[in-house]
Order: C-alpha cells, then structure tokens, then sequence
C-alpha cells in the first residue's frame, strides 16, 4: 500500500478524486488514509476478471444464458477501450444476402395466397319445385397455373353436408377473367336451407396430369344477401386451398362457469352432419374433452356412445374444477370420435375453446366469463387435427381404456 502510495500518478488520481473545498476545515490525517484506502480497494475490485453479481429477480433469466458468456475482457476502467477491429468480408457468410431471397419467397407466397381472383354466383329458390338454382356467372383474375401464364379454370358445386350431389361448370381453355353463366338445380327442401352450404372449388384443368387446385368458396349463410324469392348476386373472394376442404360435421355444447365454486361445466348437446367413417355410410360417434394447460393435458373425460348415427344427441355434462386466478392459463379441447371394435378409435375432427384459441372458440369463452352462472351455447364446426396436436393424437387411442382421470395402474398382482 505504501509503494501504491507513493506512485506519482496514483497519488494525482487520489487527489483529484477527493476534492475538498476551500471553506472547509482541513480534514485528519486518519480519514484521508481511510478514504485513500477505499478508493483503492474500489480500483482493484473493479479491475478484477470476476463477473458481477446480479440482482435476485434476475437470477431466474440467467439461467437462460448460454454459459460461454464471460465478461474477463470488458474493461472498467476510466480509459477508453480501444476501436475494435473491421473484420474483413472474405470467407465471412453475409445473411443479408440470403435474407433477401426468403423474404421475397415468402412474400410471393402471401402474394399467391392473397391473389386467388373473385367469383361471381347469383341463388334463387323455386318455390313450386322445391329446388335451389345456383348461378355460376363469372370469375375474375384468376391466378395463372400453367407455363404460359394462363389457366383452363372450371368450378364444381356441392351443397353440404351432401358431397354424393357433386356439378361442375365446363372447362374455359386459356382465360384469368372465365365467363361461365352457368346453372345448377338442387333439389332441398326450404325449411333445409338453413343447414345447408354452398361450397365453390375452382380447379385448373390439366389433360396429362392431376388437375390443380386455384381456390375455394364456401357461403355458410344461404340467406345471407336475401331471403332467396328472387335471383341475388353475390362476389366472394376466392380463398387460396391446395385440396378440397372436407366438411366434417358440427358439435353444438354449452359453457357455464361458477367463480365462488371455480366450476366449469361444459354440456355436450348434440352434433349434425358427421363425417361418416364405416362402410355402413354411418359412425359410432362420442365426444371427448380434454382439459389443457401450457399444452399438456391435465384431464381428460368421455361421453356416451351413440350407435349408427350422423346426428346424435347427447345432452351430457363434463364437470373440470378450475380455480378463478387459472382461467386464462387452460383451454378445453373438444375432440369427436368414432367407437371401433376393433382397432384404434378414430378421430372425426375437434374443436378448440379457450381464451388462446381461435374466432369462435375465443369468442365463445370470452362470453362465458362475461356471464358467470349463465349456459352459453353454440354451435361449432369441426376441423381436421393440426400438427399442433399430434403428439395429443398419440395418446388419444389409448384412452378408451383409461378413467376419465389419469391416473398411474396399480401394479398386477401375481
């Protein structure tokens, strides 16, 4: 300390750090050494290779750090740190370069998946025969499928559920903008119509080769212009498909949640227009509900079979107990199968509900929680099972013969 001490320079830096001003009394020998001593034991610590110790609430991120990070070459002293050198550019990867082609890739695929063209159909009711004429006029820039910058566009016609009723539209060779003025004739019931779906798939005729998907049209709401007693016309955009969307029936439940009892009751009502999945053109269906936190599955429970049906009807309730501070942290997935003797039960499509889920699943939970005590019911329409949930799928065949509570087995005995 005494050689440190005696250190010209060490000596000018002591000095001017403590500054003492010209009104105040000389201050003892004593605390100048203790203040000398402290501003050494300051210098040395803060030169030292050590990482610095962070906060408590911080410990919790590090932890997320990659343990390579040191901080031995970081300099805390009052010089500056020297400029670091230019690396050079040759055998270095710029990403810059690559950046520009996926992002011009992925902004031709949004371009394509925006730029489907319009169609342009007209609905009128026949009273007297009973019968839904579906007007095919026109479609309208269209995207090109073939090499020379042009399409053979045609549109086939189902109305749902009933996909054996199939009509189609001729092939126009050569065209983006096709002038079809086409019509088709369905024979329905009116008091039907309000079930039923009108679902428009563009295809691009190939002679030597699979015929390509442009597009499709679905119009949940046949009276969604008019009330059908004269011709209507309507332009919808064309949504951008590679395969036929399949319709998969729909599941209609209710949702009631009591906060002082933290009670989620979810009543399975019935389902309508089921896919069938025997080759009696039938189902087994029930309908399973699982109960889902940060994606893991933390129970699970069943309904009822219903034997050779499209359209059962359940009216059975699922009870979970969920605490109020865990509502926005669970979902429910609602999963519709179909019983097999033998084999793997199949699955036919699911839904999802939860304040994470998506349109009307978000939708109808958020009305839950606005209306504590009360039943909200709605009908849902089922989608395939996405990628998201395969490893859900895995497990889903085995539960048949599981409890509605997961649970470990009991060893066998001997």
């Amino acid at each position: 300390m005494a050689d440190k001490l005696k250190d010209p320079s060490t000596l000018g830096f002591l000095e001017a750090a403590v500054k003492i001003s010209h009104t105040s009394p000389d201050i003892p020998a004593e605390v100048q050494m203790s203040v000398k001593e402290h501003i050494m034991r300051h210098t040395r610590l803060q030169r030292q290779t050590t990482e610095p110790a962070s906060s408590t609430r911080h410990t919790s991120f590090k932890r997320h750090l990659p343990r390579q990070m040191h901080v031995s070459s970081v300099d805390y002293g009052n010089e500056l740190p020297p400029a670091a050198e230019q690396p050079t550019s040759i055998g270095r990867i710029k990403p810059e370069l690559y950046k520009q082609k996926s992002v011009d890739g992925d902004d031709a695929k949004s371009e394509g998946a925006k730029s489907c063209g319009k169609i342009n159909f007209s609905l009128r009711y026949d009273y007297e025969s009973e019968t839904l004429i579906v007007r095919i006029l026109k479609a309208f820039d269209l995207p090109a499928k073939d090499f020379c910058g042009s399409s053979d566009p045609y549109v086939k016609i189902y109305l749902l559920p009933d996909r054996k009723c199939k009509l189609q539209t001729r092939v126009h060779r050569k065209t983006l903008n096709p002038t079809f003025d086409e019509n088709f004739h369905f024979p329905v019931p009116y008091e039907e119509l309000a079930d039923r779906k009108l679902h428009l798939s563009v295809f691009d005729f190939d002679r030597f080769s699979r015929h390509d998907m442009i597009g499709e049209v679905i119009l949940d709401n046949l009276f969604e212009a008019s009330d059908l007693s004269r011709e209507t016309s309507i332009w919808k955009d064309i949504q951008y498909a590679t395969s036929e969307s399949v319709d998969l029936g729909e599941i209609m439940f209710s949702l009631c949640y009591l906060p002082t009892a933290g009670r989620l009751t979810l009543t399975v009502i019935k389902c309508r227009n089921l896919k069938a999945m025997d080759i009696t053109g039938y189902s087994d269906p029930y309908v399973k509900v699982s109960l889902l936190c940060d994606g893991r599955r933390l129970k699970k429970k069943k309904t009822t079979i219903k034997k050779n049906t499209l359209n059962p009807i359940y009216n059975e309730a699922i009870i979970f107990d969920i605490p109020p501070e865990n509502m926005d942290q669970v979902s429910l997935l609602i999963s519709v199968m179909d019983y097999d003797r033998v084999g793997h039960n199949e699955i036919i499509g699911v839904c999802r509900v939860g304040i994470h889920a998506e349109g009307l699943g978000r939708d109808h939970w958020n009305e839950m929680l606005a209306y504590p005590r009360k039943p909200i019911a709605h009908w849902h329409s089922l989608v395939e099972v996405k990628k998201s949930f395969k490893e859900w799928q895995g497990r889903a065949a085995s539960f048949d013969s599981e409890s509605s509570c997961p649970s470990p087995k009991p060893p066998p005995t001997p």
